[in-house]
């Protein structure tokens, strides 16, 4: 299963399903990703967390933990 923390930097990915549920879940569509949603992963910290994205025309940190839970084409 290849998830966000997988995908290079510089380069767009879908997503295929949101793994995980309760509030994680509600939070992560909360915040404009849903299945189908494009992602362009912007860049990544030294250490892996956060993972800096643009979605919908704006840009999000994202987790180590958060990034996990979505699966990507």
């Amino acid at each position: 299963m290849k998830t966000l923390r997988d995908v290079p930097v510089g380069q767009s990915s879908t997503v295929i399903k949101i793994h995980g549920g309760g509030a994680l879940k509600r939070r992560i569509m909360d915040m404009g990703i849903t299945k189908g949603t494009e992602i362009y992963v912007r860049k990544v910290a030294p250490l892996g967390d956060p993972v800096e994205v643009t979605v919908r025309g704006y840009e999000l940190s994202v987790r180590k933990e958060d990034a996990d839970i979505l699966e990507m084409s």
